[in-house]
């Protein structure tokens, strides 16, 4: 065997495993998440999980690559979604559920919604909020390949203050309405709130998500009313830029809106009730904001339906939705940065491309918005160099649909080929 190996080698014939060939993508159009205007018969080279060159015009495939024929669609970098919830969905036993489904039943189902999301073309998510370790161990599921998903991006727990809306004693019978701590992401004064987010750090969150006035769907009358000091907020911060976490705030009100964009948060969430003064101020500082029109849509049509929701949410739902419409078109003319969210796991997963729709009718150009969902999502998750567009060195997150969706953004929910770090898991 030793005198063979000698042989082979000097006959130039390697013993080690062999690489595997690159893959070769023929896109009849091409919208890379960074120019303007949509690119025509190009070709995209992928080699070990990255894109290694782009060119115009159909390449020729060397000996042994592999050839993705996408002529006949428009194809683009894997969406971003900023804003969801892929342990639940919500349905009329979202409020009782809790007593019955034991955490691995959270976790199983879990991986259904992990996969409808990919397979609607969002291969990168942002996870705000959830029992504080089904997304941390959902993420290393796929991480290692054990179920199929979007990478993801966690918060773990959700913060909140006492009876605020990610407090989860809240509608509780009174034995059951303990007093929560920083433990499950309750925080009363800037001590606890710094534990909170340590407490985070530990569970393994990549990011810190707040919740900074009322919300809809808590069991607590106001949607609006702040809900965090100027003390906690900046306890807060200064804590998660210390395990350099950026910090996604759940806000309706303008005031909790107010205060923690002065506290130099990263995003705003929802943002229903946003002022002028509130817009010009996030774009001094540079805040994202993070709509989540389909949310506002959703809730709004399901306070129709008589016994959908608890009375105490019913009224807070049918006010979102006209006003984060509203609210839209006003951000978008003043020149808010938007990033990409839906708030899926209100409305069902798998349809997150609603929102494009949702966007362009708020007067957002069918780019602008898909750009919204690939380059700007990267900078808000500060992944800007490695994901986000199509270009050499990046990874090979790529996705196509049927049609133009600068001319139609609706075909922006018909995606038939999806790539994620250079493994296809779907083909037209």
């Amino acid at each position: 065997m030793r005198w063979l190996s000698i042989l082979l080698v000097c006959l130039g014939v390697s013993l080690a495993a062999k690489a595997p060939a690159a893959t070769v993508i023929h896109a009849g159009r091409l919208i890379d998440g960074q120019g303007d205007a949509a690119l025509i018969e190009m070709t995209i080279v992928i080699d070990n999980g990255k894109i290694t060159k782009i060119v115009r015009g159909y390449q020729k495939p060397a000996d042994g690559e592999t050839l993705i024929d996408l002529k006949e669609f428009t194809v683009l970098p894997g969406l971003m979604d900023m804003h969801t919830h892929l342990m639940s969905q919500h349905s009329k036993d979202s409020y009782t559920e809790r007593f019955f489904m034991e955490e691995s039943d959270y976790a199983l189902r879990s991986t259904v919604y992990a996969r409808v999301t990919l397979m609607a073309g969002f291969t990168t998510v942002r996870e705000l909020g959830d029992n504080g370790i089904n997304s941390v161990s959902l993420r290393k599921a796929i991480t290692e390949g054990w179920v199929v998903g979007p990478r993801i991006f966690t918060a773990g727990k959700s913060l909140a203050t006492t009876g605020g809306h990610a407090d989860p004693t809240n509608g509780l019978r009174g034995d059951y309405r303990r007093d929560a701590t920083p433990l499950e992401g309750v925080v009363n004064g800037p001590d606890d709130a710094k534990k909170a987010v340590r407490q985070r750090y530990k569970d393994g969150a990549d990011l810190i998500k707040l919740t900074a006035t009322g919300g809809v769907l808590s069991l607590a009358a106001s949607g609006q009313n702040p809900q965090f000091t100027d003390e906690e907020l900046k306890a807060i911060v200064e804590t998660a830029k210390d395990y350099n976490m950026a910090i996604a705030v759940h806000a309706h009100g303008a005031e909790g809106m107010k205060r923690a964009v002065l506290a130099g948060v990263d995003s705003i969430e929802h943002g229903t009730y946003m002022t002028d003064e509130i817009m010009q101020l996030m774009k001094e500082r540079g805040t994202f904001w993070v709509p989540t029109n389909m949310a506002g849509e959703w809730v709004a049509m399901k306070s129709q339906e008589p016994g959908y929701f608890p009375e105490v949410v019913r009224p807070k739902a049918a006010a979102i939705g006209p006003a984060i419409k509203q609210t839209f078109a006003r951000a978008y003319k003043a020149g808010v940065k938007i990033a990409f969210g839906t708030d899926s796991g209100v409305s069902p997963h798998g349809e997150n491309a609603h929102e494009f729709e949702l966007m362009v009718e708020g007067g957002m150009p069918p780019m602008e918005a898909i750009q919204a969902a690939t380059r700007t999502a990267s900078q808000l998750l500060r992944v800007e160099d490695r994901l986000g567009t199509l270009e050499a060195g990046k990874l090979a997150d790529v996705i196509a649909v049927k049609g133009n969706p600068l001319d139609d953004i609706k075909v922006m929910k018909d995606v038939v080929f999806v790539m994620k770090e250079g493994e296809v898991f779907k083909r037209p």
